[in-house]
């Protein structure tokens, strides 16, 4: 963690999207605010519960049953133990663990959304979500099990768990019960009051959390793709005439003109050959037109996905100035469904583009002189050799996944629970369909990379007195140093692996 970078407070003031990440990654550590006004402010939620079990009345999930059971009364003495039997019978997750990141965020916006002082939880319980972020002791969160709404009540369920020393986590690099290292750390199990444990399931935590991160790897592969397509119009022996200011002043989409400038910026210097085809194919001359739709779609899906972060999503929702208790459905995450559906949809349009650009570099009809498959092989070995033939063969499968999971998943909603969840929002689906196609994606730009390093070299040996503007020398410095030229068939495995893991850390600084 870099302990010198401001911590990220939570105190009811709004997040962005870009703290959940730095949360995520340990760049940032959380905080709880101190300032007593703060503090005060949520202890008053609590305290009225309390007062209205004094005065003996009925609050939904602290005096009555869940969800289609509201109409159950559960008797004052066994109000305490109903938090406890919520996150009990919700412990049914199925599928892969949440990995790490996903689980700080998933703590993030829990504790962002209880913060806001509408939940009528304690400070302990704030102070437990920050000791877990602070110590990285992490839930071991099955990713499935969630319709949405009544928000992620079965995920959440481990968090719940855990802050009361039950079930596992992972823990300095390992698998381990959640009461020992509770204990190990001095740290003393919650027993949840009256509320909390609705408080903490009972809300869109997982599916915001997972967008948060979606969101930031989509938008640094829109910028990548923008990259890559400057690569392969110089392979192509494009025309960069295609991204002419003049031209796309009289389509005034601002991401599909912003795209536009930056591939103007990053062929600017490069010598090229002369006597450009007056119209490239569409996977380069459309190319702005095709990323800047996503470009376009970011402001409106970044302001969806914070407004649902600063929320308070669960229910009741608890006025204390007002004394009141107000039954709703903030838990409902249709809004992150819907983003989520859109941007995997966006990404995967990404992967189109570019398996159709890889399709044209490998094909000697299309390419302009490289030669077959991109293949460095000269003389009497290139009969043997064959480039990056299977390659663009895999970049077609994943390309193919990806556009496969673009079905909308907010249009599967099903009636559960006795059709007292009757409509739900499918967002954690959605949201984890959207980081698949990102991984998706990230691959295909991992693939692309190679191409990208190995056209620019082949496009030398074609066109001698080739030149690059500075912004793609240095990239092509930079990627001549991770990728060895493909001269000699090879595994490329182990290049796609390091090249993912260098975009999931967004290595290269882009415009």
């Amino acid at each position: 963690m870099t302990t010198a970078a401001h911590p990220v407070t939570f105190d009811g003031r709004r997040l962005s999207i870009e703290d959940v990440v730095s949360l995520a990654t340990r760049a940032r550590r959380a905080e709880l605010g101190r300032d007593p006004a703060f503090l005060r402010r949520i202890a008053q939620g609590a305290e009225l519960i309390d007062r209205l079990l004094r005065e003996d009345g009925v609050v939904y999930g602290v005096t009555t049953g869940y969800g289609d059971s509201c109409t159950v009364n559960v008797p004052l003495p066994l109000v305490p133990e109903l938090p406890h039997h919520l996150y009990a019978y919700h412990g049914c997750g199925m599928g892969r663990f949440l990995a790490p990141d996903e689980t700080r965020a998933v703590l993030a916006a829990r504790l962002q959304s209880l913060a806001q002082g509408h939940s009528g939880v304690s400070v302990e319980l704030l102070q437990q979500l920050e000791r877990l972020l602070s110590h990285d002791v992490l839930p071991l969160i099955p990713a499935e099990g969630s319709v949405g709404a009544s928000g992620d009540l079965t995920p959440l369920s481990y968090v719940a768990a855990v802050l009361c020393g039950e079930r596992e986590v992972w823990f300095q690099g390992h698998r381990r019960s959640a009461g020992e290292v509770l204990n190990e750390l001095g740290i003393e199990p919650l027993k949840l009051r009256p509320k909390e444990g609705l408080a903490i399931m009972n809300g869109t935590a997982v599916m915001t959390a997972l967008a948060c991160l979606a969101f930031d790897r989509a938008a640094y592969l829109s910028k990548l793709a923008t990259r890559l397509t400057a690569c392969n119009v110089i392979a192509s022996d494009g025309n960069p005439a295609h991204f002419e200011e003049a031209l796309f002043a009289v389509k005034p989409h601002a991401g599909q003109q912003g795209v536009a400038q930056r591939l103007r910026t990053e062929l600017t210097g490069a010598a090229l050959a002369a006597g450009h085809r007056l119209q490239d194919r569409y996977s380069l001359r459309c190319a702005p037109h095709v990323i800047g739709v996503l470009e376009d779609a970011l402001p409106f899906l970044r302001a969806q996905i914070e407004n649902e972060l600063n929320s308070a999503n669960d229910n009741p929702i608890i006025d204390a100035q007002g004394g009141r208790v107000l039954h709703g459905g903030h838990f409902y995450g249709g809004h992150i469904a819907f983003a989520m559906d859109s941007l995997k949809t966006l990404v995967a349009n990404l992967a189109d583009l570019l398996d159709r650009q890889l399709a044209l570099l490998v094909d000697t009809r299309f390419s302009h002189g490289l030669p077959a498959n991109l293949s460095g092989a000269a003389g009497e070995r290139a009969p043997i050799n064959h480039g990056l033939k299977a390659l663009q063969i895999s970049v077609s499968a994943w390309t193919a996944e990806a556009l496969k999971l673009t079905m909308p998943a907010s249009v599967f909603s099903r009636s559960t629970e006795c059709h007292n969840q009757d409509k739900v929002s499918m967002g954690t689906i959605a949201a984890r369909d959207c980081l698949r196609v990102i991984e998706l994606v990230e691959q295909v730009s991992a693939a692309m990379l190679i191409a990208a390093r190995q056209g620019l070299l082949l496009r030398r040996r074609v066109n001698a007195s080739l030149r690059l503007g500075d912004v793609l020398a240095a990239f092509e410095a930079d990627l001549s140093d991770r990728i060895e030229p493909v001269i000699e068939d090879r595994a490329l495995d182990a290049d796609l692996h390091a090249l993912c893991g260098a975009i999931r850390a967004q290595a290269w600084r882009l415009q």
